[in-house]
């Protein structure tokens, strides 16, 4: 499992760009886009595709050549496999088949933008994507309640109405905010309540790929504490 850069290509590591070169083969995400990164790395190892509309039907392939003795490396358009992109299915057949999986360590944009934030980032809940439409007003109730900080992906056409529905769910004033383009030549970060925030991007609508920061809820937070002490006292 090999990271490739969120934003600039100076992130992706030597290590990266030495198990591209050596392994057997590479399943990426979309081949156009990584095509553009093995370019300018000078990888020449071959190229297949592995995304979430093909990989339950590529995964016995993909075994039968691991077991065969072959070493293949995933990657996805940008950042880590398996974090909100395909690479869980894949991990998950290796390990049945007694098949080691190395991960290297490397590039992911929830973590500059939970530290960039302000918000505590020592525990945190990460959601990744929220459902377009079924569940999604469940889970936003279970957000609202989450006293851990919690991380969401969003689409900038998507973001002032999660922001919205947010607002409706934890309360306007909540503490958030917004990261988009991490690692790119525009990278900001603009924190605020989520009313604020509403507010930035409506007369400011944002382009890129966007990391929500959502306060935890404190009002839990506090009955949590509350409740564990006493249960240590009885």
């Amino acid at each position: 499992m090999v990271p490739t850069p969120v934003g600039n290509l100076s992130d992706m590591s030597p290590r990266a760009v030495e198990v591209l070169k050596s392994c057997s083969l590479i399943l990426a995400e979309d081949t156009r886009t990584s095509g553009v990164l093995l370019k300018h790395f000078d990888i020449a190892t071959p190229l297949s595709s592995h995304h979430k509309f093909n990989e339950h039907s590529t995964l016995q392939p993909v075994i039968s050549r691991i077991e065969a003795g072959e070493n293949i490396a995933l990657i996805s358009d940008a950042g880590t496999p398996g974090i909100s992109d395909p690479g869980f299915l894949l991990s998950r057949e290796c390990r049945r088949n007694g098949i080691d999986v190395c991960t290297l360590p490397g590039p992911t944009a929830f973590v500059p933008a939970l530290v960039n934030s302000g918000l505590p980032c020592d525990r945190f809940c990460f959601e990744g994507f929220l459902p377009v439409k079924k569940g999604r007003m469940t889970r936003l109730a279970e957000i609202a309640r989450e006293p851990r900080t919690t991380v969401i992906y969003e689409s900038p056409v998507r973001l002032v109405k999660t922001l919205q529905q947010l607002a409706e769910v934890c309360g306007a004033e909540r503490e958030a905010s917004v990261s988009r383009e991490i690692s790119k030549l525009h990278e900001s970060t603009v924190k605020d309540s989520l009313s604020g925030l509403i507010e930035h991007f409506t007369a400011c609508p944002p382009k890129g790929e966007i990391v929500i920061i959502l306060a935890g809820d404190s009002a839990t937070s506090v009955r949590a504490v509350h409740k564990n002490k006493y249960r240590q006292e009885e």
